[in-house]
């Protein structure tokens, strides 16, 4: 336990490391030049914790380390509930079924090839296939930790399918504010999206939620709208996370039955930290519907709630960058030696689906609801 009494002081140590690590990412960010470039504090936290991980990680104590998994984990889905202060229902409404149909197409189709590939192709073990498929298709490593009792895996196949997540997602985060910037922008890329299809694009295709949360920052003068479709969008696909479970266990049964095996008996694993941002994405709404606090001439009183929630936001901001940092300080390439090419030829290949298939899908469904 990170807060036991044995680990409580390295666990506090690690997380103050981290935060100044995300304090200097906040102030790198707030130079003119960094800020001109559209470098969101996100950006740079993660992009400090991996250089820190592969040079001078040896050189703190190894107690600090469940500070720095408590930040990229535990604190990550804190700062995603509080991400809800940022989106009402009518904006979610806004992003209507089209958002929804993408999502539930990449998560059930990412799945399905990512599992077929890596087991009947690049020879992966099931598991392994399986744990790796999951993280792709629906939250990163949160995504494969929800899974892994489902399927009763070893832990070094968890960590297996983990070190792809992080390695693709990383790529992703850093490759999708070019493409949108080279090819995708509206009106001068050739194959253009609006901004609100981008946002949808990146939410139903990027694996990690503090990565879909960085790359509209990342984009100089995106709109909100664009990040708030890329995280609803995002979120809906976790808590798909429930259902694609439920379905998995009676795959397994089912196939464990018919192989003459016990039934594999699992419980499930519900990703609560999605429940409690829709939880406060209605409470967000509620407020904005008393208060009028998107009039154009707010009252006294909506101004001085505007001025909590934007602290708020702050805050969240903040907290998102420990944990990108976080995740950062976990990237360790040496931990990819040694794993072989299956995983990462599965992985790859699921990455081509999510950026070329998603591209295509969500051009198509979005059309399709126009």
């Amino acid at each position: 336990m990170p807060f036991s009494a044995e680990n409580r002081k390295g666990t506090i140590s690690g997380i103050i490391f981290v935060a100044i690590f995300a304090a200097a990412a906040t102030m790198i960010a707030d130079i003119s030049f960094i800020k001109n470039l559209g470098l969101s504090p996100l950006v740079i936290g993660i992009v400090m914790g991996i250089f820190y991980a592969n040079t001078l990680h040896h050189h703190i104590p190894s107690e600090w380390g469940n500070g720095i998994v408590f930040s990229g984990k535990k604190i990550l889905r804190f700062a995603i509930v509080f991400y809800g202060f940022r989106i009402t229902f009518q904006e979610m409404m806004d992003v209507g079924l089209s958002g929804f149909t993408v999502s539930v197409v990449m998560l059930s189709s990412t799945m399905i090839i990512g599992s077929w590939l890596g087991y009947k192709i690049f020879k992966m073990e099931k598991d392994t296939a399986m744990l790796t498929a999951s993280g792709a298709s629906v939250c990163g490593a949160a995504a494969v930790l929800a899974t892994e009792p489902v399927l009763k895996a070893e832990g070094h196949k968890t960590a297996v399918a983990v070190s792809m997540v992080v390695l693709f997602g990383t790529i992703s985060m850093f490759l999708y504010p070019v493409l949108y910037e080279t090819i995708i922008k509206p009106a001068t890329g050739f194959l253009h999206m609006t901004q609100q299809e981008f946002g949808i694009y990146v939410g139903g295709t990027i694996h990690e939620v503090a990565q879909v949360v960085a790359v509209p920052a990342s984009i100089p003068g995106a709109p909100e709208s664009m990040a708030h479709s890329a995280v609803i969008v995002k979120m809906t696909r976790v808590i798909l996370i429930a259902p694609m479970l439920i379905v998995l266990g009676i795959y397994l049964s089912y196939t464990a039955k018919k192989e003459g095996g016990e039934a594999t008996k699992a419980g499930l694993t519900i990703p609560w930290f999605a429940v409690y941002f829709i939880g406060m994405v209605g409470f967000y709404s509620i407020l904005v519907n008393l208060f009028d606090l998107k009039a154009a001439h707010p009252s006294d009183l909506a101004v001085m709630i505007n001025g909590l929630i934007a602290n708020i936001n702050k805050i969240d901001t903040f907290l998102l960058t420990m944990a990108m940092t976080a995740l950062g300080m976990g990237t360790i390439f040496s931990k990819f030696k040694g794993l072989g090419l299956a995983p990462l030829y599965t992985a790859g290949a699921m990455f081509a689906w999510l950026v070329v298939g998603g591209f295509i899908v969500t051009k198509v469904v979005v059309a399709a609801f126009s």
